[in-house]
């Protein structure tokens, strides 16, 4: 079974895409950047304001969805430099207690709209 998430808490995909899709007990969230969901505005005067957004956008998915962080099972980080890691990574962990999800972090060359983060999860229950 699979069905649809999408949440005015987060900002609307800006591409043939879904926020997320849940099939059976797995959610699949796709990559969320910094944009304010109900400005549009990119949060990017500091990395940390920049973390913080994208995962308060994860949470308006998770929480559409009936999942919490805790239920997160893998992520994925994509930054424009492996230098902000540190400070990506202190913020993202404060969202997380006890079992920490698994991950990848990788650095690229670009993201959408210039942003310095991405990151998708997967939560299952």
């Amino acid at each position: 079974m699979k069905r649809i998430i999408n949440t005015t808490k987060a900002p609307a995909p800006i591409g043939p895409y879904n926020q997320a899709v849940l099939v059976n007990a797995l959610l699949y969230v796709s990559g969320q950047i910094a944009l304010h969901p109900e400005t549009g505005e990119l949060m990017m005067a500091t990395v940390e304001e920049e973390t913080r957004q994208v995962m308060a956008n994860l949470k308006a998915i998770l929480d559409e969805a009936g999942f919490e962080f805790g239920d997160v099972v893998k992520t994925t980080i994509f930054l424009s430099d492996m230098g902000l890691f540190p400070l990506v990574n202190e913020i993202y962990g404060s969202y997380f207690s006890g079992a920490y999800p698994a991950r990848e972090t990788v650095a690229v060359a670009g993201l959408p709209k210039g942003v310095n983060v991405e990151i998708s999860v997967v939560a299952a229950k």
